[in-house]
C-alpha cells in the first residue's frame, strides 16, 4: 500500500482568455469547483492511474468544502484518514486557466497547516510514503524520519518550491521536482538541469526525477542519467498534470518496476491529465494509460537527443 500524506483543497476554477497580469482585470467565461490539493490529487493518481491500494492522510475542516473532496477520494477507492480541524476551513485554491492551458494558482492552506507529526498512522503494510509541501515542513520531516526508520520508501514532491532542510533530504529516497523547484532546492543555483543534479545539496538523494513539461523528464538514479520524452497531446488544462505524474510514478515503483520502466507510465498519465479540465477529474484510469501507451510510436532518437541537450549534455555524451 501507498500512504499519501498531504493537502486537500477545493479548487475554484475560472477559464479566461489569458492569465491576468498584476493590476489587470480579466473577464472569465465559466466557473466550476473541483476537488484538488496536491496530496489528494496524487492519492487519486496512485489509486486510479496507478491501480494500487492507496491511503490518504490529510487534514480538513468541518465545512461543506470538505464533502466533495472526500467523495472524490472515496470514488477513486482511496482509503481515508482525515484529521478534522473544527476551527479551520478546508483548504482552497483559486485557479485561472488560460486558453493555452496554462494556469495561475493561489492556495489558502486552511486546515492543511494543522497536520502534525503525531497524526502519522501505523505504517504496517505501507511500501511507500508520498508527500508534498502544502503541509508544514516540520511534519514532512517527522513523517520522513519515521518512515525511513521503518523501511518505508520516502518520496517527496518538493512543491510548492521551498528550500529543503538537510534532515529532510537525508530521509528522502525519491525526490520529484520541476525545473523551478530544482533551482530552489539547490539554493538558487541557476545552471543546467544536469549541473543542478550534481550540486552537493543533492548528493545523498539516491533518485531525483525532474519533470520538464512538454519536453518530458529526466532522472538521476545512483549517478546514472535517464531521459524520457513527453507524449504529444493537445492540452486543455495542465492543472494536476504534475500530481498525476507523481502518483503514477510511485504506483509503478510500488509494484516493483524500476525508474526506467516507471517514467513512461508517469509521463503517459500526466499527458492524459492535460487533455481534461480540473484536477482529480482529469486523472485517467490505469486502462486508459495502458491503451494510450500501446498507441504511441517507438521513441524518437532525435527527440531524446534534443532532451539530453536541453538538460545540459553535449551531443556526444551518453550515460
Amino acid at each position: 500500500m501507498i500512504l499519501v500524506a498531504g493537502s486537500s483543497n477545493l479548487d475554484f476554477v475560472i477559464r479566461a482568455q489569458h492569465i491576468p497580469a498584476p493590476g489587470e482585470t480579466v473577464l472569465g467565461r465559466d466557473f466550476k469547483t473541483f476537488p484538488g490539493g496536491k496530496g489528494a490529487n496524487q492519492a487519486v493518481a496512485c489509486a486510479r492511474a496507478g491501480g494500487v491500494p492507496t491511503k490518504m492522510l490529510t487534514a480538513m475542516g468541518s465545512d461543506a468544502f470538505a464533502e466533495p473532496i472526500e467523495a472524490s477520494l472515496r470514488e477513486a477507492k482511496v482509503e481515508l484518514d482525515v484529521v478534522r480541524v473544527n476551527d479551520q476551513p478546508t483548504g482552497t485554491a483559486f485557479i485561472c486557466v488560460s486558453d493555452d492551458a496554462e494556469n495561475a494558482i493561489t492556495v489558502a492552506p486552511g486546515a492543511n497547516g494543522y497536520l502534525q507529526p503525531q497524526h502519522l498512522p501505523n505504517l504496517e503494510g505501507v511500501s511507500h510514503l508520498l508527500m508534498q509541501l502544502e503541509i508544514p515542513m516540520a511534519t514532512v520531516s517527522a513523517f520522513a524520519r519515521v518512515a525511513r526508520s521503518q523501511g518505508v520508501k520516502v518520496v517527496l514532491n518538493a512543491a510548492p518550491a521551498q528550500t529543503l532542510p538537510p534532515d529532510v533530504l537525508a530521509a528522502v529516497d525519491v525526490l520529484v521536482v520541476n525545473e523551478g523547484e530544482l533551482i530552489t532546492v539547490t539554493g538558487g543555483y541557476d545552471g543546467t538541469v544536469v549541473e543542478c543534479l550534481e550540486r552537493p545539496e543533492l548528493a545523498d538523494v539516491r533518485c531525483i526525477v525532474v519533470t520538464l513539461g512538454p519536453r518530458g523528464c529526466c532522472a538521476r538514479v545512483d549517478g546514472q542519467l535517464l531521459f524520457q520524452t513527453a507524449f504529444p497531446v493537445t492540452p486543455v488544462d495542465t492543472t494536476a498534470a504534475g500530481d498525476t505524474f507523481c502518483g503514477s510514478l510511485v504506483a509503478a515503483l510500488s509494484q516493483g518496476l524500476d525508474v526506467r520502466q516507471a517514467l513512461p507510465l508517469a509521463c503517459a498519465a500526466g499527458a492524459l491529465a492535460c487533455t481534461r479540465l480540473g484536477a482529480q477529474s482529469s486523472i485517467p484510469l490505469i486502462a486508459e494509460v495502458t491503451d494510450f501507451l500501446v498507441q504511441q510510436p517507438a521513441p524518437d532518437e532525435a527527440a531524446i537527443e534534443a532532451l539530453r541537450t536541453f538538460c545540459g549534455l553535449a551531443a556526444d555524451t551518453h550515460s
